[in-house]
């Protein structure tokens, strides 16, 4: 089976394409490069002992897909390609629109085009909007606080009503949390350009003198200590969960939609301590003022991963902060060295 992978250099894109490889797939990869780096496929290459072909290409430029469609014969599509910073996504709403919609809608039009039938999407928890309880689980009701979220539910809808006007479509919509964490090897990890919008990687980016301090938006929230409460799942537990995905899509018809994460929620400050106790570093922070979308609280419930998949989470939050600082100490400017 040849699966086609989109933004399969990126953070998470790149380690699903590992476990592909490694679980005996072949795997075609496309990435513009516009938040990745060329380094982590031939990182990818070396880890694995395999080779496979890798396109630069944005999913926006339909011919130059259409070629890649039509050079090979794929049994399915993963689906990682798009913009993902929140705060990134308030100031240019119409970049994240117009990329993350439209290049889903040239795939999917790819896809009808050379029937391929299956497809498993990266959706994000930021759809389940403000959640009415935690933890939340997939029937909950869907909305977003800012246009990221926003852009991940509209291609939820477009591929739900996708499905429903092609029996033969199987999707697989996997509702992520906070994946943090790397490779074990410490040859792969989130490599972001600039100043980092996620925790982990602005935390291990201070603890190597990077960053000067940990900023911390939003101290005020109704939680234990006033900082963010968020679910966060090892990146290799969560492309695991793909590999689950696609198995399922080989005997299930339709749509189906399906948190990944770990159930249990952690905030900020409880993060930054477990890096400390493991690291033994003392990362500085200042708690700022809260980020536009963010939320206070969110965990999944991950139960009917765990059923219908036959998937869960299985790494600690100590292994997670180990692995990013490994991946941190090998590549202190990320791939760029």
């Amino acid at each position: 089976m040849t699966i086609l992978v989109t933004g399969g250099a990126g953070f998470i894109g790149s380690h699903a394409t590992v476990e592909l490889l490694e679980n005996g797939y072949k795997v075609v990869v496309v990435d513009n490069l516009s938040n990745s780096q060329k380094a982590s496929i031939d990182r990818i290459k070396e880890m694995t002992g395999k080779d496979f072909a890798f396109h630069q290409v944005d999913l926006l430029d339909s011919q130059a897909l259409d070629d890649i469609f039509s050079k090979y014969d794929f049994s399915a599509v993963m689906h990682f390609a798009g913009y993902k910073a929140v705060g990134q996504s308030v100031e240019m709403p119409l970049s994240y629109y117009h990329n993350n919609i439209s290049g889903t809608l040239t795939l999917c039009e790819m896809m009808l085009k050379h029937n391929v039938q299956k497809l498993v999407f990266s959706s994000s928890a930021t759809v389940y909007g403000l959640p009415e309880r935690v933890p939340i689980e997939e029937s909950f009701s869907l909305s977003a606080t800012n246009p990221y979220g926003r852009t991940k539910l509209m291609i939820e809808e477009i591929l739900r009503d996708l499905a429903l006007s092609n029996p033969s479509i199987r999707i697989a919509i996997l509702r992520y949390f906070n994946p943090i964490g790397a490779h074990p090897s410490g040859k792969l990890g989130e490599d972001p350009r600039g100043i980092p919008n996620n925790l982990i990687p602005y935390i291990t980016q201070v603890a190597i003198g990077k960053q000067p301090e940990l900023k911390i938006f939003g101290g005020d929230y109704e939680t234990n200590d006033g900082t963010g409460v968020r679910d966060y799942i090892h990146v290799m537990d969560l492309v695991k969960g793909h590999i689950k995905a696609l198995e399922y899509l080989e005997k299930h018809e339709g749509v189906e939609t399906f948190n990944l994460g770990t159930g249990t929620g952690y905030s900020v400050l409880e993060i930054v301590n477990s890096f400390n106790d493991v690291t033994g570093k003392q990362i500085p922070y200042q708690i700022t003022d809260r980020r536009p979308g963010d939320i206070g609280v969110c965990y999944a419930n991950p139960e009917k991963a765990k059923k219908l998949l036959g998937w869960q989470a299985e790494k600690s939050l100590k292994e997670m902060c180990r692995d990013s600082w490994n991946w941190q100490v090998q590549n202190p400017d990320g791939f760029t060295q």
